[in-house]
């Protein structure tokens, strides 16, 4: 409905098609009846369209006439980039992909809710690997109280009711997508998804010994169809993950700070060391963690710091990069 409300009389007969994978040259879309390469809309370049998108183009032609307005979109900012990079578009649910090994780090899992809160996605956190560990039930507990309400769901990839555990978010028209550190089972997890046969499936690799990091064997973001009707978004593995322009979505990740926040003796309260401070006094009772203060801090600060400030006359404000928040 989103997206059927933005056709106008004047794109009949036009043919909707999905951005399935991003290269530096053209795009590849979806048709329906299977993927050819497209020539972006006029005046747009290739890095304007995300996977995920929707796009317009006339039957027979390779050009996509326009892309229609997005209801989702997850980005990341860059070390030294002026905008932030398109991950993926329109996706209802993101499975943040971990595995009950040393990759499992709750402060880096804070920051993918952070973004894909902001994006207005929905978050479900993917426990994998369960079969390699004798209990996958600390790692589940500590994934279920980074946020209020997260889903959490443990399973083994390779396994056939893997799909099954995931199922309730990858329903006809849906679209998830899977996002994690290379190595945790994002690929296998796919295959597993699609029921791709062998020579169709995505290449895994393995982990080295030691410190359980995989290599890249995911190079660029892909949609692929599964069954039951949704869509599913791959991606690469992110080394880095900056948080910016993401003050609300670092209000839900830190609802118990949210909402103690405005019970400070001071609004400008940095929850540190003023008097009076619910955000401490809740530390010192015991109710709420010092280590997630303190990542709630040092996520907040760089949030800041990462925000281009609005500049300009009223009405008419611009992004300033060379400004930032103090």
């Amino acid at each position: 409905m989103f997206f059927a409300e933005q056709l106008t009389h004047a794109d009949a007969g036009l043919v909707p098609a999905r951005i399935a994978t991003v290269h530096r040259s053209r795009p590849m879309v979806e048709t329906g009846s299977g993927q050819v390469r497209l020539d972006p809309p006029a005046h747009a370049a290739t890095t304007d369209l995300a996977v995920g998108d929707w796009v317009l183009m006339a039957p027979g032609g390779l050009t996509a006439l326009r892309r229609l307005e997005r209801r989702t979109l997850l980005r990341r900012r860059t070390e030294g980039a002026q905008t932030r990079q398109l991950i993926a578009a329109n996706v209802d649910t993101m499975f943040i992909v971990t595995s009950c090994n040393e990759d499992f780090n709750v402060a880096r899992l804070e920051r993918y809710l952070a973004l894909v809160n902001e994006a207005g996605i929905n978050a479900v956190i993917v426990l994998t690997k369960i079969d390699q560990v004798d209990d996958a039930g600390l790692y589940r507990s500590q994934a279920a109280a980074l946020q209020r309400d997260l889903p959490v769901v443990a399973l083994n990839a390779k396994a056939s009711d893997a799909a099954h555990s995931l199922s309730p978010w990858c329903g006809p028209g849906q679209t998830v997508a899977l996002v994690g550190s290379s190595g945790v089972g994002k690929s296998t997890l796919l295959n597993t998804l699609a029921d791709k046969a062998p020579a169709d499936a995505q290449l895994t690799g393995n982990t080295r010994k030691g410190d359980e990091k995989g290599r890249h064997t995911t190079t660029s973001r892909s949609l692929h169809t599964i069954a039951g009707g949704a869509c599913v978004i791959d991606t690469p593995g992110m080394r880095t993950l900056h948080v910016s322009d993401s003050d609300a979505g670092l209000d839900m990740v830190y609802a118990e700070i949210a909402d103690l926040a405005p019970t400070c003796r001071f609004r400008d309260c940095t929850h540190a060391h003023e008097p009076g401070c619910a955000v401490q006094a809740a530390v010192k009772a015991g109710d709420l963690s010092a280590a997630r203060l303190e990542r709630w801090r040092k996520l907040r600060t760089e949030n800041r710091a990462n925000t281009p400030v609005l500049s300009g006359p009223r009405g008419n404000k611009t992004p300033d990069p060379r400004r930032r928040r103090r």
